[in-house]
């Protein structure tokens, strides 16, 4: 660098860097990822160096080239329709219904609405949609319960988080759906490291439950 190129550095301060912001900038490597102008390659090589920095300085060169000099990061819309980003934070604290009910007809959740930490579904002769895409979660790890009887329910699962499935069929069937998905035929992304986790568990009893993870 010669004596004419201003060095981006020059002032900012050694100072040592907060857990905070380390995580800030953790935030913003996530979005950069999920817009796609980060590979995966280079997400987790930025975010591991983000969580190791020790300075400040050394978080600023880890989103330079992310965020201009002196701007805060754009922020992302509080939600999204189905073929926009994520919300800017999935994971919100918030709380919102924890039971979903079908009684011989019909129930859907989806647009925006807060999952809580554990969200019971009951169908009965009935059928539950649950469409997460643009919802918020209550925690990190989020569980819910599904019990079928002679119904059916369908979860659709952002493709910014995780997702386990572990429920029981009997007599019915009981898992994650990887067949192509005509709603939108878009492929669908592996879930960054440290996104939340979605646990799907219960039981479907002459019925069936189906998981598809879908693009956000």
């Amino acid at each position: 660098m010669d004596a004419a190129t201003p060095d981006p550095d020059r002032d900012l301060p050694a100072l040592r860097a907060s857990d905070t912001e380390r995580h800030a900038t953790a935030e913003i490597l996530r979005h950069a990822y999920s817009e796609g102008r980060l590979t995966l390659d280079e997400f987790d090589e930025r975010t591991s160096r983000a969580y190791e920095a020790r300075f400040r300085s050394d978080l600023a060169g880890l989103t330079r080239d992310l965020v201009p000099a002196g701007h805060e990061p754009p922020a992302p819309p509080a939600h999204a329709s189905a073929h926009g980003a994520a919300p800017a934070r999935r994971v919100t604290g918030g709380s919102g219904p924890s039971v979903s009910l079908a009684v011989m007809g019909g129930s859907e959740r989806a647009g925006t609405w807060t999952v809580p930490e554990t969200h019971t579904v009951f169908a009965l002769m009935g059928g539950v949609e649950l469409d997460l895409r643009q919802a918020s979660l209550q925690a990190d790890r989020t569980t819910i319960v599904v019990i079928t009887i002679m119904g059916g329910v369908e979860v659709l699962v952002p493709d910014d988080v995780q997702i386990e499935v572990d429920g029981v069929g009997l007599m019915g069937g009981f898992g994650e759906d990887r067949g192509p998905w005509k709603a939108d035929p878009r492929p669908v992304r592996q879930a960054p490291p440290g996104a939340p986790t979605i646990r799907v568990t219960g039981l479907a009893l002459m019925g069936g439950v189906g998981v598809r993870r879908v693009p956000r």
